[in-house]
């Protein structure tokens, strides 16, 4: 019989950096986890992609077990490394902060794939080519 499913929490975590410390802790605290499997756990699965966020999501069961799914970097990450910048634009329209070439982003498309609702990697391009816009980045 499978297991019950009593709670789901997804967060957004830097890869083989997390800590006890807030914001973490007190999320997994309260989800009833133990902290310190997960954060070990978790380190040692995402340590090859050290340098981006990536997106988890949490599945506490009745007797406080867990198990938990890591996707890839999260988009604006790879965007960023990508670009070789610290952070886009807060005036998107008026200042652009760096650029990409289309070869960059269907290389992040591609990363990105199995993650996006796309249907072929040129949807995938144009969603990521939109991330860009919004961040005040060229693609050219």
């Amino acid at each position: 019989m499978a297991k019950k499913i009593t709670k789901t929490v997804k967060m957004q975590v830097p890869a083989g950096k997390a800590t006890p410390a807030p914001p973490l802790g007190p999320a997994l605290g309260q989800a009833g986890v133990n902290i310190s499997a997960f954060v070990n756990e978790f380190n040692e699965r995402t340590k090859q992609d050290m340098g981006h966020k990536v997106s988890v999501v949490l599945r506490v069961f009745e007797d406080r077990s867990f198990e938990f799914d890591v996707k890839t970097p999260i988009t604006k990450s790879l965007i960023l490394k990508s670009a070789g910048l610290e952070s886009g634009s807060g005036k998107n329209r008026t200042s652009k902060v760096g650029s990409l070439t289309k070869a960059e982003v269907q290389e992040i498309a591609e990363i990105k794939m199995k993650d996006l609702n796309a249907k072929d990697l040129a949807g995938a391009m144009r969603i990521v080519e939109g991330q860009c816009k919004s961040m005040g980045i060229e693609v050219k």
